[in-house]
């Protein structure tokens, strides 16, 4: 397994299950389920994000109601919906822990390159504001293809980064429901995943950056406390 992309997805989540799992896909022989956990944030809201695990880690306790303590990567896949293509994302655990090693239940860090023009904008109460996707490298040549959102001074940052572009970054895994308009023109309600950031930096020689120095995986930042109040 290379280290470096070891480290460039990293994180740690601590929740209560709340949902049964489900089978989700086989490779090579091994089963991979998933589940969805409530994630509290430090400002009492709550994050329901999807988890897959694989067969091999599952433990009896891995029920509605139980608790998971656990270290992985946020990954995307591609998901055929209705004819058109969508991008999916879950936590995938690597890792179950026995204790809590953090007050923050819910942290990550990334590495990796801009692939979409960032999209900075301002809330009707002025809030900056600022739209990235970041694709993440993976072992075997794959990537994960990851949105994040940026606030503040981040996001006045973030406005003035080019596509190939390297970040990296710190902050929380959220879910956000929006209303999506259908062809009869109804709407349903969808549930988006992002990256929520707290800390960013960008950097061009990744030899000379280390990631893990710079962001602690555990670490609770001021900065991401207030996001967290005003969100």
């Amino acid at each position: 397994m290379n280290y470096n992309t070891e480290k460039n997805n990293k994180v740690y989540v601590y929740g209560e299950i709340v949902s049964e799992a489900e089978f989700s896909h086989e490779v090579y022989g091994e089963g991979f389920y998933e589940f969805y956990v409530k994630v509290m944030r430090l400002s009492g809201q709550a994050d329901i994000l999807p988890v897959t695990v694989s067969e091999r880690i599952m433990t009896e306790d891995m029920k509605v109601g139980g608790t998971i303590c656990a270290l992985g990567q946020f990954r995307s896949y591609n998901k055929l919906e209705g004819g058109k293509s969508r991008l999916m994302l879950t936590v995938f655990i690597r890792e179950l822990l026995d204790d809590q090693q953090s007050k923050n239940p819910n942290s990550i860090v990334l590495s990796g390159y801009i692939c979409k023009p960032p999209v900075y904008r301002t809330t009707p109460f002025n809030r900056e504001i600022a739209d990235l996707l970041i694709a993440v490298n993976r072992s075997y040549n794959k990537s994960d293809y990851i949105p994040a959102i940026a606030w503040g001074r981040n996001a006045r940052f973030v406005r003035n980064l080019a596509v190939g572009d390297k970040v990296a970054l710190s902050g929380r895994i959220q879910s956000r429901e929006y209303q999506k308009k259908q062809p009869d023109e109804s709407f349903v309600t969808m549930t988006a995943y992002e990256v929520s950031i707290s800390k960013l930096a960008a950097f061009d020689d990744e030899s000379e950056f280390d990631i893990e120095q710079e962001f602690d995986l555990y670490s609770v930042p001021r900065s991401f406390e207030h996001n967290e109040q005003e969100q």
